[in-house]
């Protein structure tokens, strides 16, 4: 049973089922899709219909970011745990053996993210990068067919990954995409992750914010999410009565 957030289903799993399942949807090369959604893009689906199909068509939505996991059990449909993007990709990367190529960021970040990955993790061969500037597409898809990795992470921002992915779905000789935005910023060493202090209070958005301070203006959505959730309850609420 999945886990309903103002209209976006997130699956109730804990990093280590996510983990499991991507391992075996990868061996069963299908061109699956995974995505993880934050309150910013949850809130974003509301006025975007074709960002809310997009995750909708997904195979596995996980729940990225401490304000879905407290919005799932005001809604009393609880998941287990936040999976953030990145942490699965960790978990993911350590646990599997095969090739993974990496798509987006801006020039040379697909390709230090790639060292840093070789590096890590010895079981893991980066086949192929592509930076997420790229106007002509055809190009891109020609170089994933000659690559055929098992992983193909697409960190193009939302809605364009999500978008992206939904386009491509079962189209190509990929065993799993995922949906990541900035990760491989953080794999290369661009950006900083939170320290786990921040992260262990749920401030991690807080620590994004002062790294960038221009996304105050998708931060400032947060509020009206959490009003949204709170309506949503109550209306739930009156209705059980």
């Amino acid at each position: 049973m999945s886990a309903s957030v103002l209209g976006v289903d997130f699956d109730r799993v804990t990093i280590a089922e996510a983990v499991s399942w991507a391992g075996k949807t990868m061996e069963q090369r299908r061109c699956a899709y995974v995505c993880t959604p934050n309150p910013e893009i949850v809130w974003a689906c509301r006025g975007d219909e074709a960002l809310c199909t997009a995750i909708a068509g997904a195979d596995m939505t996980l729940a990225d970011g401490v304000g879905i996991v407290w919005a799932s059990r005001v809604l009393q449909c609880p998941v287990p745990e936040r999976v953030s993007g990145y942490d699965f990709l960790l978990a993911l990367l350590a646990a599997m053996e095969g090739r993974v190529f990496l798509l987006g960021g801006r020039p040379g970040v697909a390709e230090q993210a790639g060292r840093r990955i070789e590096a890590r993790f010895p079981r893991v061969t980066v086949c192929g990068v592509h930076d997420g500037y790229f106007r002509e597409e055809e190009p891109v898809l020609e170089e994933i067919c000659a690559a055929r990795p098992d992983l193909l992470l697409v960190c193009l921002g939302s809605p364009k990954q999500e978008l992206w992915m939904a386009a491509h779905k079962g189209c190509l000789p990929v065993g799993l995409m995922a949906g990541l935005g900035g990760c491989l910023d953080v794999l290369a060493g661009q950006k900083r992750r939170a320290p786990d202090i921040w992260i262990r209070l749920r401030l991690e958005w807080l620590y994004r914010l002062f790294q960038e301070p221009g996304r105050i203006k998708r931060q400032s959505r947060l509020p009206l999410f959490a009003a949204a959730v709170l309506k949503e309850r109550m209306r739930r609420w009156k209705a059980e009565s």
